[in-house]
């Protein structure tokens, strides 16, 4: 067929219009592991991955890293230098039917000695404990070799019997080095790029903007690609104002999700509120739902400012009214008012170690104690006649509302749970109690 002229020039057209349709981050995909950047402690000389290469022994794996890193791309790099069947299942959509479906494909494609082919799990930590279950004694016979993808710690998702039949492999968020190579890469060997030419004078924001993330560089020279005609030019200047938004590092449903928010409520305990405002940003910029925050709010109102400042409860309930109400972005006021209320309130865990305390005397108690005589309720006639409710003190009969008489069980009299803090509002408290009852608490 000639190629020349028109009909080739058709071609051409075609075929980079066909090209185009395809993500920059599927085009530049590493083909073997001497592509494939980043990860040197797992992919480097003498790294556990070349061993398995070299080796054909591999053990049921789990990668656990932050998105964008090549949890996905490595799985499957393995799966091809070794020439073994791949099966995959996507843990979003995939139920206990479809693993048993896979693993009944597995067994069937097994011929005499051959090793056991790949189950690839993307998003494992999204399987519930039955579908997790209905994998075990897959892996246990040998009938596949597991190959697990999350975001999430393992620890925490995957079932201790699965677990531990799996080597867990860490992968880390991508250097700027790193990233480096991955845009020098992309800007030299990728056809649609060179065809369009590419100028790097700045990289801060183009960095910055991807948090590590390998995806999510390659995704934003995509949308520069797209939004420019001619000569793309990365500078700070020019990749802010294309994104027009900050690409947070935030993931709502994976590890940063737990790492953010115990960054934020560990600054609003430390009482700084500049650091609590920029883990709330954070949280916010992510697209974290407001009212998990503002619930957070509630709980920290309680659990560390407490009696210090009864008000901040108030105000943080009031805080997760407002939420609930009015929604972002208006929402995002309130949050940030209320989070630098708490963050500069005085603190106190008193209540919280009052009840901890008392739940544990109660949970180690071995002695069922009864309720004193006098402080019974008597609705009934009989309950009276057995001396329910005699000689109850009234309080408000009494001179300051007080008359002192016993309330714990026999056993206990005089036991203290509550441990006043040492800020001006409990410390006036400590100081009415020890006069009420003289001492004795």
């Amino acid at each position: 067929m000639n190629y020349s002229g028109k009909s080739f020039t058709f071609v051409k057209v075609i075929l980079f219009g066909m090209q185009t349709n395809i993500p920059l981050a599927e085009r530049l995909r590493p083909r073997s592991l001497d592509d494939y950047i980043g990860q040197e402690h797992l992919v480097g000389p003498g790294g556990v991955f070349r061993r398995f290469l070299d080796t054909g022994n591999v053990p049921s794996f789990i990668l656990w890293g932050p998105p964008g890193v090549g949890k996905t791309t490595l799985a499957r790099l393995v799966t091809t230098a070794l020439d073994r069947k791949m099966f995959t299942l996507s843990a979003i959509n995939a139920g206990v039917k479809d693993v048993r479906e896979v693993i009944e494909q597995a067994k069937k494609s097994r011929f005499f000695n051959a090793p056991a082919p790949f189950l690839f799990i993307d998003e494992i930590h999204r399987f519930n404990k039955s579908q997790q279950d209905s994998l075990l004694g897959a892996v246990e016979q040998g009938i596949v070799t597991l190959i697990g993808a999350t975001t999430e710690n393992p620890s925490f998702e995957v079932i201790s019997p699965l677990l531990s039949r799996c080597q867990v492999y860490v992968l880390r968020a991508m250097e700027d080095a790193d990233l480096g190579k991955l845009l020098e890469r992309a800007v030299s060997t990728d056809t649609i790029l060179r065809e369009k030419g590419v100028r790097i004078a700045e990289t801060t924001a183009l960095f910055r903007f991807s948090g590590g993330d390998a995806r999510k560089l390659l995704n934003i020279l995509d949308i520069l690609c797209n939004a420019t005609e001619g000569e793309i030019l990365i500078d700070d200047r020019n990749v802010t104002e294309c994104l027009q938004q900050n690409i947070a590092l935030y993931d709502k449903n994976g590890e940063q999700h737990y790492d953010v928010i115990s960054a934020f409520i560990k600054s609003v305990r430390g009482s700084d509120p500049n650091a609590a405002v920029y883990y709330l940003a954070r949280m916010l910029a992510g697209g974290e739902d407001p009212k998990f925050i503002a619930r957070r709010l509630v709980i920290l109102a309680s659990e560390d400012i407490g009696l210090a400042n009864p008000n901040a409860l108030l105000l943080a309930n009031a805080c997760f009214d407002t939420v609930h109400k009015i929604g972002m972005p208006e929402a995002r006021i309130t949050l940030s008012e209320t989070t630098i209320y708490l963050a500069t309130s005085p603190k106190s865990n008193s209540a919280y170690r009052a009840i901890d305390a008392a739940l544990a005397a109660v949970k180690h108690d071995t002695v069922n104690r009864p309720v004193p005589l006098h402080i019974r309720n008597a609705p009934t006639k009989l309950m009276k006649q057995l001396g329910y409710g005699e000689n109850y003190k009234y309080a408000h009969d009494f001179a300051g509302h007080f008359a002192e008489q016993e309330f714990m069980p026999e056993g206990l009299e005089g036991r203290r749970f509550y441990e006043p803090d040492d800020n001006p509002r409990e410390q006036e408290t400590a100081r009415r109690i020890a006069a009420l009852w003289k001492g004795k608490y």
